[in-house]
């Protein structure tokens, strides 16, 4: 049975094959293929050499919000280079100098009386001096306070002016309100070491009047004196033996 639907099936295909190659011989479409063929021969695009497009002639799309202003531009512009570079010699960091309680204390009461003695036409600060400040980093963070009203919101180079008219351009850093490239001058030339006090009045917007008091020119006592220098050389060979070590 299997085998006879299968030969039945294969006879039935056959004779429609037959029957379609009938069809397509009185309707000639052999013919009519082979002549389409022969009349539309094969074309390939022609290659053309791409043109530039000028920037400058196009009309940008912009919002009329805007279309009256200049187009923006998105050029970084860095701060200007600090006027004169110096170079400074490296401070002994063994030696340094550290003050005793009772003398940065005094420092700063001296520093308030200065402060006040300014008036308020300006304002100012206090700083004391501690060891990052004067000494390896040379990074003077300034009071945050202070900045968020007074000071510039993004980076700028402010200039400090000594008490005999010297100025010194220093770079400030916005987000870390504090002084970075050029404090270390002003702080060497200046021989600023532990304890000493410094107040800053804001004189202009990117200017800075700075008065010193020293930790040192605390007292005219001897004896006081001789102490704290005992103190400075016991705190130094401390500090010696402990490097060596």
């Amino acid at each position: 049975m299997v085998v006879e639907s299968k030969r039945s099936y294969e006879e039935c295909r056959r004779q429609r094959l037959e029957e379609n190659k009938k069809r397509m011989e009185e309707l000639n479409l052999g013919k009519l293929a082979q002549a389409l063929k022969a009349a539309s021969p094969k074309t390939f695009p022609v290659k053309r050499p791409r043109q530039l497009l000028d920037l400058s002639s196009v009309r940008v799309r912009r919002s009329s919000r805007v279309s009256g202003k200049p187009p923006p531009t998105y050029k970084e512009v860095p701060i200007e280079p600090l006027a004169r570079p110096r170079s400074y010699q490296r401070r002994d960091l063994l030696n340094r100098f550290y003050a005793s309680d009772q003398a940065r204390q005094d420092a700063i009461e001296r520093a308030e009386q200065v402060e006040s003695g300014l008036g308020s036409d300006f304002p100012t600060f206090l700083k004391p001096m501690l060891q990052s400040h004067v000494t390896g980093g040379f990074w003077l963070g300034l009071s945050v306070q202070f900045c968020k009203m007074h000071l510039s919101h993004k980076d700028e180079i402010i200039t400090l002016i000594d008490e005999s008219g010297n100025e010194f351009p220093t770079r400030y850093l916005a987000r870390k309100t504090g002084l970075s490239g050029g404090w270390k001058g002003f702080a060497v030339d200046h021989q600023l070491v532990d304890g000493d006090a410094l107040v800053f009045q804001l004189i202009k917007p990117t200017k800075f009047k700075v008065f010193i008091i020293r930790a040192s020119e605390l007292t005219d006592n001897e004896d006081d004196d001789k102490d704290s220098d005992v103190l400075h050389m016991d705190r130094s060979a401390k500090r010696i033996k402990a490097g060596r070590k």
